[in-house]
């Protein structure tokens, strides 16, 4: 038995084709099939079922796999603790941003990191947060950005940073308040995104007030969300970060929401239980230092990084 082996069944595990498991190991199928043969030889055991159709783990195969992928994580670590001693920055690094955050950091974040660390071998993917939590789980991911107090047993959470939400208008809209309370919002005239509106800990609870809302958009982004306004009047809420990219009568159309209700998304950056890069978390956050409005970081972030 050998690490590449283990590395081969992982794949082939996570692929479930032969043919795309060596593809992602760099190997020919040919090599990659009669390892596997010759690692099931020598346990005297079936890892796989394969027919022309499928192919999927056994019983005892799903119990090797996850062996291994605990084994290849633990040798990954020792070469990760000889990087982090030497100061290094450099390797592969893969990071899962979350749909509804994406647009508002990535065009910055990547922009900074690749003119700062062009050593890192850096993938960025969007994932929702389950699938993020289960790809850092099998360790496909080395950390995610998404809303906050999303739990998964072997993931920790590390609260980044605190958003307000704002409300939007349309031009048409009779109520010009300059700052809104919940009592103030009609539910008749409010517009709803699917997912990026569900504020777990709010006062505006949009999503426990769809039933008495006539208008609810289900799909989709902020930016259409703010054209079906403009076209057909209502209202929203918007996160503070999207300010940036509306015109200037747009922007009129903005208005705050009373401080003294709960207005806010938290986002967090999640790692698995275990996870040792320390310098490579603390990239992250310094590279959303460099173009974070002020004051939505976490104070502990700003004046210590992240400490594992």
């Amino acid at each position: 038995m050998n690490i590449q082996q283990l590395k081969y069944i992982v794949a082939v595990n996570r692929f479930r084709s032969f043919a795309k498991a060596a593809e992602a190991c760099n190997v020919s199928q040919p090599t990659l099939s009669a390892m596997l043969v010759k690692l099931e030889d020598e346990l005297d055991t079936r890892i796989f079922e394969r027919n022309n159709k499928s192919v999927a783990p056994t019983t005892e195969g799903e119990k090797i796999i996850r062996q291994a992928e605990l084994a290849l994580l633990e040798i990954e670590r020792i070469s990760e603790i000889v990087k982090e001693d030497k100061g290094e920055v450099g390797g592969k690094f893969v990071i899962s941003v979350g749909p509804t955050i994406a647009p508002y950091i990535l065009p910055k974040f990547i922009k900074h990191y690749r003119e700062h660390y062009p050593s890192v071998d850096l993938t960025i993917c969007e994932m929702k947060a389950d699938f993020m939590l289960e790809a850092l789980v099998r360790g496909e991911i080395d950390a995610g950005i998404a809303i906050s107090d999303n739990t998964h047993s072997g993931v920790l959470e590390i609260p980044l940073y605190t958003e307000n939400f704002y409300v939007y208008l349309a031009e048409s809209c009779w109520r010009k308040l300059p700052v809104f309370k919940p009592e103030n919002l009609e539910h008749e005239n409010m517009w709803i995104m699917k997912e990026a509106q569900c504020l777990r800990n709010s006062a505006f609870s949009f999503c426990k007030a769809r039933s008495k809302g006539n208008h609810i958009y289900e799909a989709g982004s902020i930016e259409t969300l703010i054209r079906i306004i403009d076209e057909n009047g209502g209202f929203t809420i918007i996160p503070e970060m999207h300010i940036q990219f509306l015109s200037d009568n747009q922007r009129n159309n903005v208005r705050k929401l009373d401080s003294n209700f709960l207005s806010q998304r938290k986002v967090s950056l999640y790692i698995k239980e275990g996870y040792i890069r320390e310098r490579m978390l603390n990239i992250v956050t310094n590279t959303l230092k460099t173009f974070m409005p002020q004051g939505m970081l976490g104070e502990g972030i700003m004046k210590y990084g992240i400490k594992l």
